[in-house]
C-alpha cells in the first residue's frame, strides 16, 4: 500500500501544472545553455580524473577508478542539480529583462560564443594558444583586452571563481579524509592551512585562464555586443543572474569535489593492500 501511495503522488506532483515562473526559469535554462555547460564540464571531469590518479596513486589508477570518476560526472544527475538551485537563486526574482536580454539575437550570440569558447578549451593546443594571445594583448594594452577586463571586474568573475575553487580543494581534501586517506594524522586545521595556502597560486592560474578564455571567446563580438554586455551586468537584473549562475554551480562542484576525494581515498587504500 505504501509504495502506491508513494507512485500516486509522485506522479500527481508531476501532473502539476507549471508555474509562469517556472516556465521562464527553464527558458532562461536553456537560453543560458546550461545544459551544454555542464556536459563540456562533465568532459572536463574526465581529464580532472585522470589527472587526480597520475598525482595521488602509486601505480596506474584501475578501470574502477575510471568507472567510478564516469559515475561521479553523471550528466543527467549534473543537470538535476544545477537546475534545481538555478531555479532557487531566481525564484522571486523579476526574470523579464534576463529574458529579453539572452532571448534576444545579441544575447544569444554572446552566449553561444560563451559555450563554443569553453568546448574549444577542451584541446590543450588550443588552451595554450588563448593563453599566449592574451598576454600579447596584456603586454601591448590592447583595446579588446581592457574592455574585457572591465567586464570580468564588472561582474566579480575572479573573486567569485577563487572562492569557488578553494570551497572546491576544501570539500576534495575532507572527501579524502573521510576515507580514512590519512588515517587519521590531518587534522581540521591543518587542512585549512594547506587550503588557503594555494589562494596565491589559484588566484595566478584563475585569473590567467579568465582573461585567455573570454578574450578568446568574444573576439568575433563587436565592441557595441560587449559594452551592451557589460551595461546589462551592471542592472539589477544582470547581478541576479550572474549570482544564480554560481550559486547554482557550487553544490555540485563541492559535492563532486567531495565524491572524488572519498573515492580516490578507497583507490589509494586499495593499492596499498
Amino acid at each position: 500500500m505504501f509504495m502506491r501511495f508513494a507512485t500516486l503522488a509522485t506522479a500527481i506532483t508531476f501532473a502539476l501544472p507549471a508555474t509562469a515562473q517556472e516556465r521562464d526559469i527553464d527558458q532562461l535554462f536553456e537560453l543560458l545553455m546550461l545544459p551544454e555547460i555542464v556536459d563540456i564540464m562533465r568532459e572536463e571531469g574526465a581529464s580532472y580524473g585522470e589527472t587526480i590518479g597520475q598525482d595521488l596513486f602509486a601505480g596506474e589508477p584501475s578501470a574502477e577508478w575510471s568507472a567510478t570518476v564516469d559515475t561521479i560526472y553523471n550528466y543527467d544527475v549534473m543537470v538535476a542539480l544545477v537546475r534545481e538551485d538555478f531555479g532557487t537563486s531566481l525564484e522571486g526574482g523579476d526574470l523579464a529583462p534576463m529574458i529579453e536580454f539572452f532571448g534576444s539575437e545579441q544575447g544569444q550570440k554572446i552566449v553561444g560564443l560563451e559555450v563554443s569558447g569553453r568546448r574549444a578549451l577542451l584541446d590543450d593546443a588550443v588552451e595554450e594558444a588563448s593563453k599566449e594571445a592574451a598576454l600579447i594583448a596584456q603586454d601591448q594594452m590592447d583595446a579588446r583586452y581592457l574592455l574585457v577586463g572591465e567586464f570580468i571586474e564588472t561582474n566579480n568573475l575572479i573573486e567569485t571563481n577563487v572562492a569557488g575553487a578553494l570551497n572546491s580543494n576544501l570539500a576534495f581534501f575532507n572527501g579524502l579524509v573521510a576515507g580514512n586517506a590519512f588515517q587519521g594524522a590531518l587534522t581540521e586545521e591543518q587542512i585549512l592551512t594547506d587550503v588557503w595556502g594555494q589562494e596565491a597560486e589559484i588566484r595566478d592560474s584563475t585569473s590567467e585562464w579568465i582573461y585567455s578564455f573570454l578574450y578568446m571567446a568574444y573576439a568575433p563580438l563587436d565592441d557595441a555586443d560587449l559594452q551592451a554586455y557589460i551595461a546589462f551586468s551592471e542592472t539589477e537584473a544582470g547581478e541576479h543572474i550572474n549570482r544564480a549562475m554560481f550559486e547554482s554551480f557550487d553544490r555540485l562542484f563541492t559535492q563532486i569535489s567531495w565524491s572524488l576525494g572519498r573515492a580516490a581515498a578507497n583507490e589509494m587504500t586499495s593499492q596499498e593492500l
